[in-house]
C-alpha cells in the first residue's frame, strides 16, 4: 500500500504536467491558473488509496483522479463568484484577476474536462463509475444549495445540517474512493463500505472544522478564529446552541445574532462564552466521535488485510487528528 503522502505526490506530478491549450487564452488561462494554486490534492489521492485497497493499479486511476480535483476545483470557481470572494488559497480569486463571465464559462469548461478524464477507465465500470460521478456531482451542487438557503433560514435543524454537509462536503471523499475501489475490480458490497467508511469520515471532518473554527490556534488552523461566529454561519455549534439555551441565553445569543454594527473580538468572545456554559463544544465532539466510530466500523467490516486497513486507519487518524 502505498501512503496518503506517496499518492498525493503522485498527483500533484500529474497535475503539474498537465497543460492547457494556448487558445482561446481567456477559457484555458483560468483554469490553468486554478488547477495550478496547490491544496491538499487529498479527494484524487483518496481515489488512488480506494482502488490500492483492492489491488489495483493506481496508474490506471490517475485520470479519475485528476477528474475528481478538476471537478473540486470547479466548484470553488464558481463558489467564489457566488460569495464574492477576493482570495481563494491566499492568491486572487478567477473572477477578480479576469471576471465573472470568464469564470462561470472556465468552470463550465472544467466541468467538461472533468467529465473527459473520468470516462478514461476500463469499458467495464464505466457506466457505474459515471453513475457515482454524476450522483457526487449533483449531490454537491444540492449541498450548496441548501446551503445558501439556510442563510434565510431562521430555524435549521441538525438533522438538516447534518444533510447538507454530508451532501456539500461527505460525498466527495466517499465518491472518490468507490471509484477507486471499482477501478481495482472491487464487489460492489465492498466498493459500497468503502464509500460508507469515507462519507461518514468526511462529516466527521467537517464537524471538526466547526469546532477548530472557534477554538482553534488561530496560527495553526491557517485562518480567522470564530469566522463562523462573526458571520453568523449556521454550523453544528451554533445550531445546538439554540437548540439548548435557556430563556436568558437565548436571548444573548439573539442578541449577538441580529447586531449589525459590532466589535468582532467582543461578539466571539460572548458568544463561544454561551458556547462554554452550553457545553457545546463537548457536544460537537460527541457527535463528531460517532460520525468517526461510524466510518470506522465500515473499515473494520471490510475484507481486507491489515496492511490495507491500516493505511486507512491511517488517513482517517491524520484527516482527524488535526489543529487546522
Amino acid at each position: 500500500m502505498y501512503s496518503i503522502q506517496q499518492l498525493q505526490n503522485i498527483i500533484i506530478e500529474a497535475i503539474d504536467a498537465r497543460k492547457y491549450p494556448d487558445e482561446p487564452a481567456e477559457l484555458y488561462e483560468p483554469m490553468q491558473y486554478m488547477m495550478n494554486l496547490g491544496g491538499k490534492r487529498l479527494r484524487p489521492a483518496l481515489l488512488l488509496m480506494g482502488c490500492d485497497a483492492f489491488g489495483g493499479d493506481i496508474y490506471q486511476a490517475i485520470n479519475p483522479a485528476i477528474a475528481i480535483e478538476v471537478f473540486h476545483n470547479f466548484t470553488l470557481m464558481h463558489d467564489d463568484i457566488m460569495d464574492n470572494a477576493p482570495l481563494r488559497r491566499g492568491k486572487t480569486t478567477v473572477h477578480e484577476k479576469w471576471n465573472s463571465s470568464v469564470g462561470i464559462l472556465s468552470g463550465d469548461a472544467m466541468l467538461v474536462e472533468g467529465y473527459k478524464l473520468m470516462m478514461q477507465v476500463n469499458e467495464n465500470v464505466l457506466r457505474p463509475v459515471l453513475e457515482i460521478f454524476n450522483d457526487t456531482a449533483i449531490a454537491v451542487c444540492e449541498g450548496q444549495q441548501i446551503d445558501m438557503n439556510f442563510e434565510q433560514q431562521p430555524d435549521v435543524k441538525i438533522n438538516a445540517y447534518i444533510n447538507m454537509i454530508r451532501l456539500k462536503t461527505a460525498v466527495v471523499l466517499g465518491g472518490a474512493l468507490k471509484i477507486g475501489a471499482l477501478i481495482a475490480g472491487a464487489r460492489k458490497q465492498d466498493a459500497d463500505l468503502i464509500y460508507a467508511f469515507g462519507e461518514d469520515l468526511g462529516i466527521a471532518f467537517q464537524l471538526q472544522d466547526d469546532i477548530l473554527d472557534v477554538y482553534g490556534d488561530p496560527e495553526k488552523f491557517g485562518k480567522q478564529v470564530g469566522g463562523d461566529i462573526i458571520s453568523n454561519k449556521k454550523t453544528y455549534l451554533l445550531i445546538k446552541a439554540l437548540e439548548t439555551a435557556n430563556k436568558e441565553q437565548l436571548k444573548e445569543l439573539n442578541y449577538w445574532l441580529q447586531l449589525e454594527d459590532f466589535d468582532a473580538l467582543k461578539k466571539v468572545s460572548a458568544v463561544r462564552n454561551l458556547f462554554d456554559q452550553l457545553e457545546i463544544r463537548e457536544k460537537s465532539e460527541q457527535e463528531m466521535n460517532w460520525y468517526a466510530q461510524k466510518a470506522l466500523q465500515s473499515l473494520k467490516d471490510l475484507p481486507l488485510d491489515e496492511v490495507r486497513k491500516n493505511a486507512l486507519f491511517e488517513f482517517a487518524d491524520m484527516l482527524l487528528v488535526r489543529e487546522n
